[in-house]
């Protein structure tokens, strides 16, 4: 299978990313097989989330039901085989050349692939994503080769790429697009109605490239499951309590603005986001976090997989588009990740210096970094 519009990641409902509550582990599985049951048919696991646990879960969770009903996408990327964690920024990506040379991507690949496809129980994977990588993932042809070379072994049927942790690699994103676009079956970005750049300055580089995108984060930390409220206290470990003070309270002023377009089609919030997202050139699949806050009258997780399994078959215009973008409109708001015309010195993990190759992508497609990729306020 390909992707569906409405996909489940492993990172949901806390137990291996930082976000309200960590579910058991059996909450955890019937979670996913709710999912399941309500209609939700792309599922999406990462090696490095609990160095396998999750690819375990999931693969627990998914045991005994038909391998064509569901799209499994998996990625890989971080090697937390033979590298070392480095506190908050965790483990090194494979192609860091204190772990390797590029000579030895292919043989890492092959093995990491096959190891999170053992611990999912499946024979492949139906989408292959590379997992948060770094400069050289992006740009690298023996990379890419060794992951077509995966496509040839049968442990999957498509490619694609997962930028990340944080938000950013525009000009990233679009040189893989113009370097391994014919590899490239999907990327997944960042996007929401409150978080539209930087984003939105890959979707029409997507469209063209025949690349499909599955957008992340689709519910802006919460705040469009609408149980995240202003004075909401989150947890000392929850990554959203890093989040610029005041960012809750001025982002329910925005979703209170956007309440006359969810009622016109009789929508949660949720689902006006996902459908926003959906609405977007080359935007294919949403995959939302799905959080059990820690709060009084949160909703179920369980009551928010069915809001996502439930999305409608809508098309915003681009009249009610434009408005939802112009209310969420964040450019400037943070500082990027990637390549950026503020970064000065030796590549860093997840930020590097501009390349010639990366001006020239950003010419073709009308970006203007030290305009477009720089931080001119800190959002609340």
């Amino acid at each position: 299978m390909d992707l569906t519009r409405t996909a489940y990641g492993t990172w949901n409902g806390g137990r291996f990313m930082h976000y309200g509550e960590a579910l058991s582990e059996e909450r955890w599985i019937n979670a996913v097989q709710h999912a399941y049951k309500a209609g939700i048919r792309t599922f999406m696991t990462a090696d490095v989330y609990g160095t396998g646990a999750a690819d375990e879960l999931l693969g627990r969770a998914l045991a005994g039901l038909p391998r064509d009903s569901y799209c499994l996408v998996g990625m890989v990327g971080h090697d937390f085989y033979k590298g070392q964690r480095q506190g908050s920024r965790g483990y090194p990506r494979f192609t860091d050349p204190a772990l390797r040379q590029s000579s030895e991507f292919k043989d890492y690949l092959r093995m990491a692939t096959e190891k999170s496809l053992e611990r999912c129980r499946a024979e492949k994977f139906d989408l292959l994503m590379l997992h948060n990588p770094d400069s050289t993932g992006y740009s690298s042809d023996a990379v890419w080769n060794a992951l077509d070379r995966l496509k040839d072994a049968k442990l999957t049927e498509r490619l694609g790429i997962a930028p990340g942790p944080a938000n950013g690699f525009t000009l990233d994103i679009l040189l893989s697009f113009e370097r391994f676009g014919p590899l490239i079956d999907w990327a997944m970005i960042i996007l929401n109605p409150f978080e539209p750049w930087p984003g939105n300055m890959v979707l029409n580089a997507a469209k063209a490239h025949n690349v499909k995108l599955v957008t992340r984060v689709v519910d802006y930390g919460g705040l469009f499951h609408d149980d995240v409220r202003p004075g909401h206290v989150f947890g000392q470990q929850d990554h959203r309590s890093f989040r610029p003070a005041g960012w809750v309270e001025a982002g329910y002023e925005k979703l209170n603005k956007l309440r006359g377009i969810a009622e016109k089609y009789n929508v949660t919030m949720l689902q006006l986001a996902s459908l926003w997202n959906l609405s977007q050139p080359a935007v294919e699949s949403v995959v939302p976090t799905l959080i059990q806050e820690i709060c009084e009258n949160a909703k179920p997780i369980e009551t928010k997989v069915e809001e996502l399994a439930r999305l409608p078959e809508i098309r915003l215009t681009d009249e009610e588009c434009a408005q939802i973008a112009e209310i969420g409109n964040n450019k400037g708001c943070m500082e990027l990740k990637g390549a950026n015309p503020g970064h000065v010195g030796d590549p860093q993990p997840d930020r590097w210096s501009l390349s010639n190759d990366h001006r020239l992508i950003a010419e073709k497609w009308g970006v203007e970094p030290e305009k477009d990729l720089i931080c001119t306020h800190k959002a609340a």
